[in-house]
């Protein structure tokens, strides 16, 4: 991993930009309820850094935020709409989705929440049934 990397992201509009430094501390698919209710899609790709790592740019006076749970903070552009981040202080991370990262090569290491998925997605990484032990979840794996 190149730990001298640097990524630009922004927005939709690009009100709002940031950078990320280094390489993320993973990079996965999630299947939750919640992120496909956020995302408005099937599935979340979804990569996380280390508050350090990221940089607001421009445009950090049109940052929205809601906590659905205290386990998540969703931050979105207000002029907008266009999605940003999801901050977990429990975990110290942060969850960029890889779709505002338009030069990121995106590699992702196993799906979660997979017990949740309207999508099946027959790659053959790990599926997991919610989350590893180390994020606080079960660690147990699932079938494709």
């Amino acid at each position: 991993m190149n730990n001298s990397k640097t990524y630009n992201g922004s927005c939709f509009c690009g009100a709002v930009t940031f950078t990320l430094k280094h390489d993320p501390a993973l990079m996965a698919y999630c299947h939750c309820e919640s992120c496909r209710h956020w995302s408005a899609g099937p599935v979340n790709a979804f990569t996380l850094w280390p508050p350090e790592a990221v940089t607001i740019t421009q445009g950090s006076d049109q940052i929205g935020s809601f906590n659905k749970t205290p386990e998540t903070i969703r931050k979105w552009c207000k002029s907008c709409g266009g999605h940003l981040f999801i901050e977990h202080p429990a975990m110290g991370l942060i969850d960029v989705p890889a779709s505002v990262i338009p030069e990121f090569n995106f590699q992702p290491a196993l799906h979660v929440n997979y017990q949740e998925t309207v999508l099946r997605m027959r790659d053959g990484l790990p599926k997991m049934k919610d989350l590893p032990q180390e994020a606080g979840g079960s660690g147990l794996q699932i079938d494709e």
